[in-house]
């Protein structure tokens, strides 16, 4: 059990926030309905350090919400990289479109306000990076859509894999999200083509690698 306590300590023994991630965390509390859909420090950090690992060149991010992830990913961009990032919202654009401003990213990272499913095809890119953080029951849809464009040994991150642990659940008492986030589980950890690890991080974090 990760207790608060343990949170509060670990996010103590972190790496704080950049300062302008910072504005936009409180930013966003106090505006936003769902604020805790925000990553936040611990795993906005481990975000930009996987990029800054991987020095992408190009980076699909399905769902956006107010940004924060988008710019802790953009960090580890390489010179001419690009970060493509999808947000079904049109409530969000503001927002977005002034952190981006305010960070200076307006050339790393373009946003991209629609429905995931009709934008990925429009986007004839090769990605070192995907990360998934929208509409749970569509994971698995989205997972099957930019397979085939991530490179052999790119890397697909997808948020929220433990679903507040809820995917320990009978299936017969699983809503669709719990069941969509399941599915893709399942589905990825017979897949084949790619490894995959799933971590018990905040809520739930897994890591795939293209073979």
């Amino acid at each position: 059990m990760i207790t608060p306590e343990l949170i509060e300590y670990a996010e103590n023994h972190s790496t704080p926030e950049l300062p302008i991630l910072e504005k936009l965390t409180r930013e966003t509390h106090l505006t936003r309905i769902y604020p805790r859909m925000l990553a936040g420090q611990l795993q906005g950090t481990f975000l930009r350090f996987v990029s800054e690992m991987l020095k992408p060149r190009r980076i699909l991010e399905i769902g956006t919400f107010t940004g924060y992830s988008s710019i802790n990913f953009a960090c580890g961009l390489v010179n001419d990289g690009v970060l493509h990032t999808i947000e079904v919202d049109p409530e969000q654009e503001d927002i977005i479109r002034r952190y981006i401003s305010e960070t200076g990213m307006d050339n790393k990272i373009i946003l991209h306000i629609g429905d995931a499913k009709t934008v990925i095809p429009t986007l004839h890119e090769q990605w070192d990076l995907v990360y998934i953080d929208a509409d749970k029951p569509h994971y698995l849809d989205y997972y099957k859509m930019v397979l085939d464009q991530l490179r052999p040994g790119g890397f697909l991150l997808a948020d929220n894999a433990l679903w507040d642990g809820k995917v320990l659940h009978d299936r017969s008492k699983m809503n669709k999200d719990t069941t969509g986030i399941d599915d893709f589980n399942k589905y990825v950890q017979q897949d084949d083509r790619v490894e995959n690890v799933l971590l018990p991080f905040r809520d739930g974090m897994m890591m795939i690698r293209k073979k």
